[in-house]
């Protein structure tokens, strides 16, 4: 399969229905295409459907054919953070020539406690909901035993937000862009002064962004696309510092492409929390176990490295 468009509106916290959100990141994904809503087979989308968003709105896949004025098959795949690959890699299991791939988050249209308490029903309802081990807090511990284990610090965090930072100036959809952030700012900022100094926990923001999945050849192909879902509280995995179902699906993503961890040029991957962004270069196999803090040190990671992660 291939992509044929792509589209995506800014991500802010600009007050947007999310109608008004997918209908810009469609039409800009179908005129990148140069195709017609007429042309789309079916639809994919991904959407926490937010009690706390003010909209009052479920079943977000009829809504799409409300909006878009088709009844095409549309389906939702709910996966929190994971959502919009999910929705991608369940696009790839169908048989239809085009497919709409959607995804879209309302989260900034509430208090912060409301959202922050919506958000929480996304961890283990027993262990973590009851005791209030927010998912900030939870990564927090995970960046703590990973800098007792492999000593690293929490000036390597910092390294990663700057970078991050860093690509996001120059992104004119990116949160943060031609806003000029310095490693002391990070460092004295008030939401990472505690011992722990967590840099970067995921914003609420809005956004969307939806591109086109087809079966006609395009300079764009989906060379391997794999799923594995792990346990769901880090409590419950072998390794607090490692996620199983990332070392999983890399492995097999990379024996479809049939190349190696060493061949890729530059990865996106999930950064809600800085630390992970660490974890993760080592479970996609970019370096050994320990060393991930080595790579954002010597700034492979960055976008003149031989590495560049999470570019835009």
């Amino acid at each position: 399969m291939f992509i044929k468009g792509v589209g995506m509106t800014n991500i802010s916290i600009a007050d947007r229905s999310t109608n008004n959100m997918v209908e810009e990141a469609v039409s800009e994904a179908l005129e990148d295409a140069d195709m017609k809503l007429s042309e789309i087979n079916a639809i994919v989308s991904s959407c926490m459907d937010m009690a706390t968003n003010g909209e009052r709105q479920k079943h977000s896949a009829s809504k799409l054919c409300s909006l878009f004025k088709t009844k095409l098959p549309s389906i939702r795949v709910p996966a929190g953070c994971a959502g919009g690959g999910q929705a991608l890699w369940s696009s790839l299991k169908l048989k239809y020539d085009n497919m709409l791939v959607i995804g879209v988050e309302k989260l900034v249209a509430n208090t912060t406690n409301m959202v922050t308490d919506e958000i929480l029903m996304g961890g283990e309802r027993i262990y973590e909901q009851s005791e209030g081990a927010t998912f900030p807090a939870q990564n927090a511990l995970v960046a703590q035993q990973y800098m007792r284990k492999y000593n690293a610090t929490t000036n390597d965090f910092a390294l990663v937000s700057l970078k991050n930072h860093e690509n996001a100036y120059l992104n004119p959809k990116a949160r943060f862009y031609k806003k000029k952030v310095t490693l002391e700012q990070i460092n004295k900022s008030p939401v990472i002064s505690s011992p722990l100094r967590l840099f970067d926990c995921c914003p609420n923001v809005n956004g969307a962004a939806a591109c086109i999945v087809t079966k006609d050849k395009t300079n764009i192909e989906i060379k391997g696309s794999a799923l594995y879902s792990d346990y769901l509280s880090a409590i419950e995995r072998k390794d607090m510092e490692s996620w199983d179902a990332t070392k999983l699906a890399a492995k097999e993503a990379y024996t479809q492409a049939s190349i190696e961890p060493s061949d890729i040029d530059f990865a996106e991957i999930h950064d809600a929390f800085t630390p992970i962004e660490l974890l993760s270069y080592e479970d996609l196999s970019f370096c050994k176990k320990g060393e991930g803090k080595n790579l954002i040190r010597d700034g492979a990671t960055k976008l003149d490295g031989r590495l560049p992660v999470n570019p835009c």
